[in-house]
């Protein structure tokens, strides 16, 4: 994020000390140096995040996580942000960067001043450090079982409440060793309702971790690159060049178009234009990456979180009702007759020369999915936030300009 001599002995630094100097870069950075898409893209994040949460927090796993920790907002913010499967995807590691990072700061923006500016920046930062961790590690540690949105989450989380509480580069360093230790989430729990807990436990362990560093709670001086630090003991690659990339990983983060996992939006894309366009057909052969099936290969889904990752479900409500949204990946609809019936003439064939997020559907190749305009991104928030969209878009619109982040009611 800088230019010349500079940036390269930026980076020299952070390949020999990464931790050191990734909490230099947190504490160092400033607002008005960041890129102005950068800063669009920051509002543009809190927008969608905010709606995501608001839409799913009478959902039945957040209404328990409410009634069991009812003073826990970052786990409950957190964990409703990636209830619908709606939230955002970094395109290169499938991490949903923003239900950790948001849900930190919105928890924290009711304890702690600081203004609406300072919002912006520290989600933007924590969103930041979250894919440039992703990127160093992968591929490999997703491979291996760890739920990168959480393993990863829980630094963006971690450094974007540390930037808002004014840490300093060493209390930085210790807030990435507080986060290290507490990093975890297994991808095994995406199809199950404890899926949630992996984004709502890295805000809150992200949020605790820049408490405890506040406080002096000191960690290890290599958190990161340590002999058995977090690069070591969680797998997959090591390329520690990603932490100084000059290219802003959080260009490469797209917002979900449809309320289901991030592999199924190609052939939801797909299959909405062909209904469009009057194509039906009384069977169907789908084509898909070997991982995409892996993930998403449920005839059978019985409820709503089996359905938002059941490519079978996505083809069915499609060709039946047109479009692609809550309403379609509900209990509800998982049980329709007549999605179920058509569920059961959908086969899944594996194309490894395909793209993770691509697809074919009955021989016609659908390359990745389109990413949302502002006018697709307002769309989305304004269904998922219902009648409070009005006052949210206001104070997000405003953020700027704002001495203090204050949550609307």
């Amino acid at each position: 994020m800088g230019a010349g001599g500079e940036a390269g002995r930026r980076e020299a630094r952070l390949v020999q000390a990464p931790s050191q100097a990734l909490a230099r870069l947190v504490a160092g950075s400033r607002w008005e140096a960041l890129p102005q898409d950068i800063r669009l893209e920051a509002k543009r994040g809190v927008l969608n995040f905010a709606g995501c949460m608001l839409a799913a927090l009478e959902e039945p796993e957040i209404r328990i996580l409410r009634e069991t920790f009812p003073h826990d907002d970052a786990l409950v913010y957190g964990a409703a942000a990636t209830a619908f499967d709606y939230d955002d995807t970094h395109l290169p590691t499938v991490i949903h960067a923003t239900p950790p990072v948001g849900a930190a700061l919105f928890a924290l923006s009711k304890t702690q001043p600081f203004s609406g500016k300072e919002l912006l920046h520290a989600f933007a930062l924590g969103v930041e450090v979250s894919c440039r961790l992703g990127n160093a590690l992968t591929p490999g540690h997703y491979e291996h079982g760890w739920h990168i949105t959480s393993t990863c989450g829980v630094f963006g989380a971690a450094v974007a409440s540390a930037k808002v509480l004014g840490l300093s580069e060493p209390q930085i360093v210790s807030c990435l060793g507080l986060a290290a230790t507490q990093a975890a989430g297994l991808v095994e729990m995406l199809g199950s309702m404890a899926r949630v807990l992996n984004a709502g436990v890295a805000a809150r362990s992200g949020l605790a971790s820049a408490l405890l560093a506040k406080k002096g709670f000191r960690g290890p001086a290599q958190p990161l690159e340590g002999r058995r630090g977090f690069f070591s003991v969680f797998g997959g690659s090591r390329k520690l060049e990603c932490l100084a990339a000059e290219e802003w990983a959080f260009r490469d983060v797209a917002y979900k178009p449809y309320p289901t996992g991030v592999v199924l939006h190609a052939l939801i894309d797909g299959c909405l234009d062909m209904k469009a366009a009057g194509k039906l057909f009384d069977e169907f052969t789908i084509g898909m990456h070997p991982l995409a099936i892996e993930r998403t290969d449920r005839p059978e889904p019985k409820n709503a979180i089996e359905a938002r990752l059941s490519a079978q479900h996505s083809v069915a409500v499609c060709f039946l009702r047109g479009k692609a949204g809550n309403d379609e990946f509900s209990d509800a609809a998982a049980l329709d007759p007549q999605i179920v019936a058509l569920r059961r003439r959908v086969k899944i064939v594996p194309d490894p020369a395909l793209d993770k997020m691509a697809a074919v559907i009955n021989g016609v190749r659908i390359p990745a999915a389109r990413r949302l305009d502002d006018r697709r991104l307002d769309a989305k928030f304004r269904e998922q936030a219902g009648t409070r969209a009005d006052a949210w878009k206001r104070f997000v619109d405003s953020l700027e300009s704002q001495p203090r982040a204050v949550l609307p009611a």
